[in-house]
């Protein structure tokens, strides 16, 4: 049986400098204008890296992970906007369905189909779900969630968060007007979140047979009424949660 390598890809650089310092013999390598952190978490064997934005930059992203660091399986974790109303700020995803939102080759097939595969959605390795479904519990069922501070609690508004489980939209397209969110919601209504780089990274994963989970993290509501400083909410927020939802998927592998 060949050796568990976890590849985490955070979208970024804050988030994956707080999972970095979960590491221990961190290592660097620099490959394709990348720089990626070998170590292990919890006696794992992790390679950890920022994605870069956008579906071609992290499908060569896991792309390296996988050829060049030969990883088994993949976390992606990151931020992404609201598209379904009954998200709230802090909120966090498990993708169990992956959808590019862009991807439009009509009419040779039908929309969102990704040509030569036949798939419209890609979904994530249940076994992995499952840990990272444990993970988020164990920080939701703790109220008080030292790792962050009541300051930021009330900045960001922030309650306590609650997990959804459902369908991530994936593009080259920064949401930040609500015509735009609006028309996603009305063609793709499943939609919980949309962010521009894990369908793209599911995709990869399938193609070459590497379990996958992809995360996020609700920072903003993807319209020009989001006043969230999105900056200090990945500083101060969402890279503590990365940080602990890492730590806590990595006591749950075997």
């Amino acid at each position: 049986m060949s050796e568990k390598i976890v590849g985490i890809m955070g979208a970024m650089h804050e988030e994956i400098n707080s999972i970095i310092k979960l590491m221990t013999a961190v290592e660097e390598f620099t490959y394709g204008r990348r720089t990626y952190y070998t170590g292990f978490i919890n006696g794992i064997k992790s390679v950890v890296v920022f994605s870069r934005w956008g579906k071609v930059a992290a499908a060569t992203t896991v792309t390296s992970l996988i050829i060049k660091f030969n990883i088994t399986d993949l976390i992606f974790i990151g931020v992404a906007g609201a598209i379904n109303p009954s998200l709230k700020i802090g909120d966090i995803i498990i993708g169990d369905q992956l959808v590019q939102h862009d991807m439009d080759a009509r009419p040779l097939m039908d929309r969102y189909e990704i040509p030569l595969l036949g798939i419209t959605y890609f979904t994530p390795d249940q076994g992995l779900v499952a840990i990272a479904e444990n993970a988020i519990h164990t920080i939701i069922d703790n109220q008080a969630q030292p790792f962050i501070g009541q300051h930021e609690r009330d900045r960001f508004s922030l309650a306590t968060p609650k997990l959804h489980k459902g369908n991530i939209a994936s593009g080259d397209k920064f949401f930040a007007a609500q015509n735009d969110k609006d028309a996603l919601f009305s063609n793709l209504p499943a939609t919980l979140c949309v962010e521009m780089e894990g369908a793209s990274v599911a995709q990869v994963c399938y193609e070459y047979e590497i379990p996958f989970v992809i995360l996020r993290i609700i920072s903003d509501e993807s319209n020009e009424h989001s006043p969230i400083d999105f900056p200090d909410f990945i500083i101060n927020v969402s890279s503590k949660y990365s940080q602990e939802i890492i730590k806590n998927m990595f006591t749950g592998f075997e």
